[in-house]
């Protein structure tokens, strides 16, 4: 089950910052989500208000429970695996910073959230009364829905960096670019949900560009080309779908779109420097998981 909104144009200003509210949904997991990363500029406020599952962010594990909230900004990786018993109910919203301050005061608000890439803990803040006020307003769009909307969210980020305060994660911050929004979002809603058809020529008409100006905004905003990222979307997915050990290789194989068996195993060698059997039994002994390496 998954209710997504991504028609809300909502923009607002945030202590001088420019913010665009890209889209905001709320999704029962029955599926993993593969690792993936967001552009300059890009975060997403995760809150769990049920269910439980697994966070690797960042090349570490977090165990995910009821009322945890988690931070993920720019080029910050991370996969989500849900417990099949209970899995994990969640809100994500996910906004893009616009530019610099529009004045020299103090930004206390913006400077602590663009400035903590990273970040996870229990809410301690009502995050998920907020989250259910901004569903129940894009639901029925009365009048004035907007404004509401844009102080919910002004609500949000400052109830979220008020979390921050109580156990702060990271200080690293990174550079901004300028990759139109909308085409932040067609590039990573397709590497995440269309593995097992990426194609150069299909995302480039989505971002209704030529491929040539498709491989140089790749390559500027996430500093790789098409084919790493298809190879790092294929491969992060191919980690989730062999820890299900009643899959076949050659399930696994289609599932991912490749044409056989021994094609899937010759990348996943290249990519990990293992075969998908090997992998498999690794998974099974956590202690040796450090032989597994990737570029």
């Amino acid at each position: 089950m998954r209710t997504l909104y991504t028609d809300m144009n909502i923009r607002f200003t945030m202590d001088g910052i420019p913010v665009h509210g890209l889209n905001i949904a709320f999704e029962r997991f029955t599926r993993a989500i593969p690792a993936h990363s967001h552009g300059s500029g890009c975060y997403e406020i995760h809150y769990i208000p049920f269910g439980y599952g697994k966070l690797e962010a960042q090349g570490r594990y977090y165990d995910i429970v009821p009322n945890t909230l988690f931070i993920t900004g720019p080029h910050v990786e991370h996969a989500q695996t849900p417990q099949p018993e209970d899995p994990m109910q969640e809100y994500c919203v996910y906004l893009k910073t616009l530019g610099s301050p529009r004045s020299k005061k103090p930004s206390p608000v913006m400077e602590a959230f663009t400035s903590t890439p990273f970040w996870i803990g229990k809410d301690t803040q009502g995050i998920l009364s907020l989250m259910r006020q901004l569903f129940d307003e894009l639901a029925h769009r009365y009048i004035g829905y907007q404004n509401q909307v844009e102080l919910l969210l002004s609500q949000l980020l400052i109830h979220t960096v008020r979390n921050y305060q109580q156990h702060r994660v990271s200080q690293t911050s990174f550079a901004r670019s300028n990759l139109a929004h909308s085409q932040s979002v067609i590039i990573e809603e397709y590497f995440l949900y269309e593995y097992p058809s990426l194609s150069l020529d299909a995302l480039a008409r989505r971002l209704q560009l030529s491929p040539r100006q498709t491989q140089r905004l790749l390559m500027e905003y996430y500093g790789k080309t098409f084919q790493q990222k298809k190879a790092e979307a294929r491969m992060s997915a191919a980690a989730i779908l062999l820890s299900d050990k009643s899959r076949s290789i050659a399930s696994i194989a289609e599932a991912l779109g490749y044409s056989s068996g021994e094609h899937f195993s010759s990348a996943f060698r290249k990519y990990y420097n293992t075969n998908p059997r090997e992998y498999r039994k690794l998974l099974q002994s956590p202690s040796e998981d450090s032989s597994l390496t990737k570029p």
